[in-house]
């Protein structure tokens, strides 16, 4: 069983008031236990960095510290399969690049079916 992790631009006009927003370019692999996301966020701390999971939607935010031209936010939605638990989900920020670990609930996990003869 394949789960899609779909990414849709999502730019509201407040946010692109300010400063403007970029979509980081990212990696996602999928195995039968979770499903990882890489994101590149280069100029990022973790103070800055923010992730929400609402219902079917995961959305990463970030400022990007700098001046003039410099200055931007990251901004990324992705549609998830429903039924991730948030309190689950890993995040880690190491040398500019987001890892985001989410696991699969046991529904999700391939499972192997048993065939009976007759």
């Amino acid at each position: 069983m394949s789960t899609n992790v779909v990414s849709k631009k999502d730019q509201t006009p407040e946010k692109l008031a300010d400063r403007p927003n970029v979509a980081p370019p990212v990696d996602i692999f999928e195995d039968k236990d979770e499903i990882l996301i890489l994101a590149d966020m280069p100029g990022v701390a973790p103070e800055g960095l923010s992730i929400n999971l609402d219902r079917a939607e995961l959305t990463l935010e970030a400022k990007r510290e700098g001046t003039g031209e410099q200055a931007y936010d990251y901004r990324r939605v992705f549609v998830v399969p429903r039924g991730l638990d948030p309190d689950k989900i890993g995040a880690t920020l190491q040398n500019g690049v987001l890892r985001l670990t989410l696991p699969k609930p046991a529904a999700m996990k391939p499972r192997q079916i048993a065939v009976r003869a007759g």
